[in-house]
């Protein structure tokens, strides 16, 4: 292909590079349309019994803990059968006794950071500051779509993914992936920005999101590693003093503090060394296990009811884009397009992040049973909605048919479960989208 034949792909880029950050009218406009989305989603069963699953209440039972004793040790909570009062299920502990305690493997921040809400509001106010924050997810996954893309275009992807039902079950879901989505979708965007022109802000940003990231969830730790990575490198080749130093310094002294609080803690690196699930944590003891877990590409994108791509169709589109990135940087369109660089770039650690994500999920998720639609997943999903914002341009009219599709079978869930006594969402099951499959 010819840089002639390839150039029209680029010539938004100036366009895109100057509203990089977004009218106030698009940020808001996906913001609000997310976000009402979402609050619509409160209230969604996670089972055709009861509304949370139990992984949400055993995150339920610690920030109750939190409250009642100023502690995150959980006899208390299981001998005094604390789930009936938010109506969860009865439970059984997911952690081990470790010096004497039980402890759950999710950690603590997560759990710290709903008390407030719990305290004020009950579940209800819990689940809406959750799709407040999925929504601001939305927000940066717009803004990193505006790096290979104009608007309406990356503004489109981000509602069109955002509205999909993988996002909308996980933006209400009392579980730590869609708020380790949100931060990694920022924190891809900041770095980004620091890679442009060093600013304070962007750098000190960057590193306090990246620093924050393992103490929300485990499954932000490989694309924050991937971001960090990023990050050290733009930050070394513009040998900017102590605004470089500090940014990384935050990230180092974060894996610090975490692996030794999580050791006095939990017994180990991560909270997961307190999981009840046999040693390693992860459920996989060899390479054997390893490898036998690659079928679990299929399952991720295909599975009936588990599938992202048959819940999110649009996010196809992110494979056409990193076709796009790939014959742009064959062609070596960023010599007589200096924009091209910049988008490149951005594709390139897009692609990062969400390869990275995908490789946690197959080998390091101990089991695919009882999730939701794309939840192994769901913390690249933002970042990957902005990736597919350049497919989406490129392809119009398939991008908008599959973005329909998936507004679609949003419509469909949030009707359906309601209605439907036996509907539920962790695992689909019911008269929901695809669940009508098997699988």
């Amino acid at each position: 292909m010819s840089e002639a034949a390839a150039a029209p792909q680029f010539e938004p880029g100036r366009i895109a590079r100057a509203g990089a950050r977004g009218s106030g009218r698009s940020r808001a406009l996906v913001f609000v349309t997310c976000f009402i989305v979402y609050l619509a989603g409160i209230g969604l069963p996670a089972t055709g019994q009861q509304q949370f699953a139990p992984a949400e209440t055993r995150i339920l039972l610690t920030t109750t803990s939190l409250l009642d004793d100023g502690d995150f040790e959980l006899t208390n909570q299981y001998r005094g059968h604390a789930w009936k009062r938010f109506g969860g299920a009865p439970v059984l502990p997911a952690g081990v006794l470790v010096n004497g305690q039980l402890v759950e493997p999710h950690g603590f921040l997560f759990p710290a950071l709903l008390a407030p809400a719990y305290a004020l509001g009950g579940t209800a106010l819990v689940q809406a500051l959750l799709a407040l924050i999925t929504a601001l997810g939305m927000v940066a996954a717009a803004a990193l779509a505006r790096r290979l893309v104009p608007d309406p275009w990356a503004s489109g992807a981000a509602i069109a993914v955002g509205c999909s039902p993988p996002m909308v079950i996980a933006a209400t879901a009392i579980r730590p992936a869609a708020a380790c989505a949100a931060i990694v979708a920022a924190a891809a965007l900041l770095a980004l920005r620091v890679r442009e022109s060093l600013g304070t802000r962007s750098a000190l940003g960057a590193g306090t999101l990246l620093a924050l990231l393992p103490w929300i969830g485990l499954a932000g730790i490989l694309p924050g590693a991937v971001i960090a990575a990023a990050l050290f490198r733009w930050l070394r080749r513009r040998s900017r003093g102590w605004i470089g130093l500090v940014a990384i310094e935050l990230v180092l002294i974060s894996v610090v503090f975490y692996v030794s609080i999580n050791a006095r803690l939990f017994g180990g690196l991560t909270p997961m060394a307190a999981s009840a699930i046999a040693d390693p944590p992860t459920g996989a003891a060899n390479l054997a296990d390893y490898i036998g877990r690659l079928p679990r590409l299929a399952e991720i994108f295909f599975a009936p009811r588990l599938g992202l791509l048959l819940t999110a169709p649009l996010l196809a589109m992110a494979f056409v884009s990193i076709a796009l990135a790939w014959r742009s940087r064959r062609a070596r369109l960023a010599r007589a397009l200096p924009e091209a660089a910049d988008v490149e770039v951005a594709a390139h650690l897009m692609t990062a992040i969400c390869a990275a994500a995908l490789i946690g999920a197959v080998l390091f998720l101990p089991s695919l049973s009882g999730l939701s639609p794309g939840e192994p997943l769901i913390v690249a999903i933002p970042t990957a909605a902005a990736l597919s914002s350049w497919g989406m341009r490129r392809y119009p009219k398939l991008a908008v048919a599959l973005a329909a599709v998936g507004v679609a079978l949003t419509l469909w869930l949030l009707v359906a479960a309601r209605v439907a006594a036996e509907a539920g969402l962790a695992p689909l099951s019911g008269p929901l989208p695809w669940s009508l499959f098997g699988g």
